[in-house]
């Protein structure tokens, strides 16, 4: 279909080709509409990056790239395309049509968009950290601490989510190793003094991580106390960092759909306050960011995409 300006228009153009996405795109396609999924790196977003996946439905063990594949394959079988580039803005231009601007200045049309982007994990910022992501680095611990059952991991932060993700992996691990910047965490004290009484758990309060070290996997890191300028080698399997995440939503900054934190606000049809515009996955303001959960947020707002577009017609 072309608008008044001649260009041509996509059904639903969905951002982002993760998990939440790719099944956002499996609905909408399997209906008969014109999908482009706009995708600035490979098809499965942080699965790609994932070595093992233990906790998606169906699949007692399947390598991140793996799953990556057979949702890329399932998407693309319905008539699914793929627009390997960056999004740089969207906006509403009129009922039922958004012009989406990408970072190669190609401009699309579209009548829905999805916005399945997810969030990027702050790093720490260390040599070895990129090199060795998913070889040991992970940024979830819910989805890869089994792996490091017996063995020695270190937590990096002070705040709830690393309290929690430390909880989570004291009862997998030997020793777990805490690591935090400042002398106090920044949670709440009750949830601190359970981690406490944990006979495996050591804290290393004023310290940071200065090195991840390991040739194909995570042999071990370099902490340096603040207070004295000392440094020492632990012998971890794995390091687990929760200095926060950010949502990847400034290309969205000025249409008013963001928290506080920059995620998505919408409600449990991932409907946003712009009419035509939805919302999945990780990039959504939820308390838990699991594959399992994206998938279930873009079948949601694939649905919610196509019956609004029925009733548009």
């Amino acid at each position: 279909m072309k608008n008044h300006t001649n260009k041509e228009v996509i059904d639903v153009l969905i951002i982002g080709g993760g998990p939440a996405g790719m099944t956002a795109a499996v609905y909408t396609s399997r209906a008969g509409l014109n999908t482009v999924i706009v995708e600035k790196e490979a098809p499965g977003g942080k699965m790609i990056k994932t070595e093992m996946i233990e906790n998606f439905p169906g699949h007692e063990a399947i390598m991140g790239p793996d799953l990556s594949i057979k949702m890329y394959a399932h998407a693309t079988s319905f008539g699914t395309s793929f627009e390997f580039n960056e999004v740089v803005h969207v906006k509403k231009i009129s009922e039922g049509l958004f012009e989406i601007h990408l970072l190669n200045e190609k401009i699309l049309y579209a009548k829905t968009v999805i916005l399945a982007t997810g969030t990027k994990e702050n790093e720490l910022g260390v040599p070895g950290e990129q090199r060795l992501y998913g070889k040991g680095v992970s940024y979830c611990a819910v989805c890869d601490g089994a792996f490091h059952k017996g063995k020695d991991v270190a937590v990096v932060g002070g705040g709830y989510s690393a309290v929690q993700e430390g909880m989570y992996l004291k009862k997998f691990v030997d020793t777990l190793y805490v690591i935090v910047r400042k002398d106090h965490f920044r949670t709440d004290i009750v949830a601190v003094e359970k981690l406490r009484s944990m006979s495996n758990v050591k804290f290393l309060m004023e310290s940071v991580v200065e090195e991840i070290i390991g040739e194909t996997k995570v042999e071990a890191i370099k902490v340096k106390d603040l207070v004295t300028g000392k440094t020492q080698e632990l012998k971890v399997s794995a390091i687990f960092p929760y200095i926060g995440a950010t949502p990847i939503t400034q290309f969205v900054s000025d249409l008013k759909i963001t928290d506080e934190s920059g995620y998505v606000l919408a409600n449990p049809k991932m409907r946003t306050s712009i009419e035509g515009l939805y919302v999945a996955g990780d990039v959504r303001d939820v308390p838990l960011r699991q594959i399992a959960i994206a998938v279930g947020d873009g079948a949601m707002a694939g649905q919610m995409a196509v019956e609004y577009l029925q009733n548009l017609r």
